[in-house]
């Protein structure tokens, strides 16, 4: 019985023994101690190198019944080593049937064999000496089904002969799934990751979500990164898991060098790697989070559909047969976690290039899309309320580019500031100071009069700071910029960005709508990311004045600034004070939005990746803030502006996010409380 929460993660490893070529009793004992030391940390599912029963480079000795005799002995030791230890283990081995040999992938679990998967294109490791595992994909019939020691059915129906294997009748085909707790897991041998639609490429339209490859990959120069890039593509492709586990030390070095090269991936990101060329026995484990794949998957009509001939998928899937491994290993996933959790998930990462191709990349999106509305309806000017936020300088900095871009005059661009109740001498003046040294038109028009009118006709009182006095100041400042873009005939550029959207962190009707919101797809994270990287590069040395304002404004305390600020003159509305850190929400948003995470899921999650920044009580408290706000705010996001996505994650109804804006937010809340 199952005691810790698994949060959807599978801990996984590969191993790599220090082998002796063909003697398999000593091969099977380093096995043996790497499978106790796996199981010691709790690894669920363990995968060794190719051939590493004999030795990948036994050469022409695979032709000898005495070895093949004690690489079926050794399995058989294998086997009994794994009683009642409840991991599953895939070990390389080379297999006879029907009077040929194949290079194989063992399946093991808790004293039985669960099935044989063999390599389709078998190369020249065995010197011509091995079939090819495609004999079992040409078989027609259904294998009868073995049954475990209890008598319960293992396999539903599939196309899988049998072989006897140590005494034990087993499947043996490409096309296998073992299921592993709640993960399904395919194997594939060596080199048919090369073959131009690798098996595990069908392996994952089969439901397969984590992939296990058991190799036998030389070490050439430049070889080590091309592999790197093939797992990373293939796991990316087929939305999985991957894993990569080459054989080292030990195999021989008449002709090449094995390095025992490792690597652990999850769509196209690399959890672990290990190092090669290590003259010991090497574990390298991870956790993959088989829940977020799955979730993924869901949205993916690629999944499940046609074959590359047209064909559905699902008649092709008719062949693969389905092993009931049992369930994962009871791992303590909160004490630890074996992989990396993004506190800024939205964020480039700290290498200077990648961060710098990421901001260019977005900011081109943003450009491109603005240019494009502009041209669509014949517009010249745009209209943008300049705050001296951070929202608003973003989207400034945006229509700069944009009429850079296709040569219109700056002077189109009217930033118009509208200063109110709470507007600061810090915000008024890098607002003012900014469009000045941009070369922007600059206009200033008080909301405070308008307002204090307005308080007096629907009975207000100005000094009661409640919902209303604040949403007057966003809902006349809204109106006068589509007045002015009216008179100008311009185009009002939204500043809103999708954090604020997420949380309903706007006025219904006022800063809530524009006529292009070019920051839709920018979260608040994101956008300070995106300010200092433009000051710092698109505004360095050759333009200081302007650097130096945004890098105030990206210090600045983010405010709406709708009530009136302190006696010492700085903001006293802080809006991280009253909704929570933009950090923390963007984490949540991001993780319920990509991957469907469940509360808890993102309280754990959040838990790990703010350890030391926050505790968990105030993780919870913030948590419990976005669930309710995101619910209740849908009603905003369901009449938003265009706006161009521009990440993996965006609130669009009109394709991105469809959600009833009565929807009820009790169940979720619900599942908070029970933690």
């Amino acid at each position: 019985m199952k005691n810790n929460k698994d949060y959807g993660f599978l801990r996984v490893a590969t191993a790599v023994p220090s082998i002796k070529i063909a003697d398999p009793g000593a091969n099977a004992s380093a096995i043996c101690s790497l499978i106790d030391k796996a199981f010691g940390e709790e690894v669920s599912l363990l995968a060794f190198p190719e051939l590493c029963v004999t030795g990948f480079t036994c050469a022409d000795l695979f032709g000898q019944d005495a070895l093949l005799d004690a690489a079926e002995k050794a399995v058989g030791l294998i086997r009994e080593h794994s009683r009642g230890k409840d991991i599953t283990i895939i070990v390389g081995t080379p297999v006879r049937y029907g009077g040929a040999l194949y290079d194989c992938a063992v399946v093991i679990r808790s004293g039985n064999i669960l099935g044989v998967v063999p390599r389709i294109h078998p190369g020249e490791g065995g010197f011509g000496r091995f079939a090819s595992g495609a004999d079992f994909l040409t078989r027609s019939g259904l294998a009868s089904n073995p049954v475990n020691d209890d008598g319960r059915n293992r396999f539903r129906e599939g196309f899988s002969p049998l072989v006897e294997l140590c005494s034990q009748k087993v499947n043996i085909s490409p096309n296998l799934i073992f299921k592993v707790g709640g993960a399904r897991v395919a194997v594939e041998v060596g080199g048919d990751l090369l073959s131009p639609v690798p098996p595990s490429s069908w392996h994952v339209l089969a439901g397969a979500e984590v992939i296990v490859n058991v190799a036998a990959s030389e070490e050439l120069v430049t070889k080590d990164a091309r592999r790197r890039e093939m797992v990373k593509a293939q796991s990316a492709r087929g939305i999985c898991a991957y894993l990569f586990c080459s054989c080292g030390y030990g195999e021989s070095t008449t002709d090449v060098v094995y390095g025992g090269a490792s690597l652990i991936c999850e769509r196209g990101r690399v959890l672990a790697e290990d190092g090669r060329f290590k003259m010991e026995d090497s574990l390298l484990a991870a956790d993959v989070d088989v829940e977020s794949l799955q979730a993924l998957r869901r949205g993916e009509e690629a999944f499940g559909a046609f074959t590359p001939e047209g064909k559905p998928a699902k008649d092709y899937l008719l062949s693969y047969s389905t092993v009931e491994a049992g369930e994962a290993v009871d791992t303590d996933f909160g004490k630890k976690l074996l992989r990396q959790v993004d506190p800024h998930p939205f964020v480039p990462d700290g290498n200077p290039l990648e961060t710098g191709l990421r901001a260019e990349e977005i900011l081109s999106i943003q450009v491109t899309g603005l240019v494009r509305r502009l041209s669509h309806i014949g517009c010249r000017k745009a209209v943008i309320g300049v705050s001296g936020g951070l929202d608003s300088t973003l989207a400034l900095l945006v229509t700069v580019f944009a009429f850079d871009r296709v040569g219109l005059p700056r002077e189109g661009i009217i930033g118009i500031t509208m200063p109110g109740f709470g507007t600061t001498g810090r915000t008024r003046s890098n607002a003012e100071g900014l469009m000045k040294a941009l070369g922007v038109t600059s206009r200033k028009v008080s909301i405070v009069p308008v307002v204090n009118r307005h308080f007096k006709d629907i009975g207000q009182d100005p000094q009661v700071h409640d919902v209303t006095f604040e949403n007057a100041q966003a809902r006349e400042r809204t109106q006068i910029l589509m007045d002015i873009a009216n008179k100008e005939n311009g185009l009002v550029v939204g500043t809103g960005d999708l954090s604020e959207l997420a949380l309903g962190w706007c006025t219904f009707n006022g800063d809530h709508m524009s006529m292009y919101g070019v920051n839709a797809g920018v979260p608040k994270t994101l956008v300070r990311s995106l300010v200092r990287w433009a000051a710092e590069n698109r505004f360095g040395d050759g333009a200081p004045k302007v650097r130096g304002i945004l890098l105030d404004i990206v210090d600045t305390p983010i405010s709406p600034e709708l009530t009136p600020a302190g006696s010492d003159g700085k903001i006293a509305q802080k809006t991280e004070d009253i909704v929570g850190p933009y950090e923390l929400h963007d984490f949540f948003l991001y993780h319920f939005l990509r991957f469907g995470c469940p509360p808890s899921k993102l309280f754990f999650l959040a838990c790990k990746a703010f350890a030391g920044t926050y505790d968990r009580e105030t993780i919870l408290k913030w948590l419990k803030v976005f669930c309710r706000r995101f619910f209740s705010q849908q009603f905003k996001r369901s009449c938003m502006p265009d706006g161009p996505k521009v990440g993996t994650v965006g609130l669009s109804p009109r394709g991105d996010w469809s959600m009833a804006s009565d929807a009820s937010s009790a169940a979720f809340l619900k599942e908070l409380e029970d933690l």
